[in-house]
């Protein structure tokens, strides 16, 4: 089985190679979408019983976890082009040398960038500008979270990041054994809810969250963002490449491809 996964991921990580730039974007610019919109069914399912949530603060957390990953499987499912998930798929490939790492930081940068983007719009279209987060307990929910999160110690955001990743990209490497739209479901739900849950930093999500609190009115500023975005992206380059593809790759991959 895991030799299997190795295997499937050696093919997308060469199809993912080999996509043009505008193709790589578009997918990109989806994939931040679907990530936002898992973000904010999370704020409004996590923080839209605010009274249960204080007494029982698990409670909003499982349920924030529950609603989330529908992002990454609408990714799955659709074929788009997700940073986080890249960074284990294309690790397999690159030892055998399918492709060059030059190929590999031209995937990230340019998914990096599209996914940001999907987010930004996602944010300002369908959450700002569509006035879902003009109510006082959302308002106040997601002005939390930014605060929160661009507040966190360096090494916090990095030790988290690396868990948000590991997470995520053991629900990729599920998924590609999986063989039916149920069984990818929950591939994705059970690692990815549970990074939600405990509170991981995942950086194209934060693309949703600091900025749309940050619409909302929260004291974030830019480089509050972008050192949470900058420290996130390292910790979730850890958790996928070297926790999951790297280490998984080495463990069962087949010695010639």
């Amino acid at each position: 089985m895991q030799t299997r996964i190795i295997d499937r991921a050696i093919t997308i990580g060469v199809d993912k190679t080999a996509k043009s730039t505008a193709l790589v974007t578009a997918q990109a610019i989806m994939a931040g979408m679907f990530i936002s919109l898992g973000g904010l069914l999370s704020l409004y399912l996590g923080s839209g019983i605010p009274g249960i949530a204080a007494d029982n603060p698990g409670l909003g957390r499982l349920l924030s976890g529950l609603a989330f990953p529908i992002g990454l499987f609408l990714i799955v499912f659709f074929g788009g082009e997700l940073f986080t998930g890249n960074n284990a798929l294309l690790i397999p490939a690159l030892t055998r040398r399918r492709y060059s790492p030059w190929a590999v930081l031209r995937n990230w940068s340019l998914v990096w960038v599209g996914n940001f983007i999907g987010a930004l719009i996602f944010t300002w279209l369908f959450a700002y500008a569509s006035g879902l987060v003009d109510s006082p307990v959302y308002g106040s929910a997601i002005r939390s979270i930014a605060e929160t999160k661009a507040g966190l110690p360096a090494m916090q955001i990095l030790l988290r990041g690396i868990g948000a990743n590991w997470c995520v990209c053991l629900a990729v490497w599920l998924g590609l054994s999986a063989e039916t739209i149920g069984q990818k479901a929950l591939a994705c739900w059970i690692p990815v809810a549970a990074f939600v849950i405990l509170g991981y930093e995942h950086s194209i999500a934060n693309m949703f969250f600091i900025p749309c609190g940050m619409l909302a009115g929260a004291d974030v500023t830019l480089d509050a963002l972008a050192r949470n975005l900058a420290l996130a992206t390292l910790g979730n380059i850890i958790g996928g490449a070297l926790m999951v593809g790297l280490l998984y790759n080495r463990m069962y991959g087949r010695s010639k491809q």
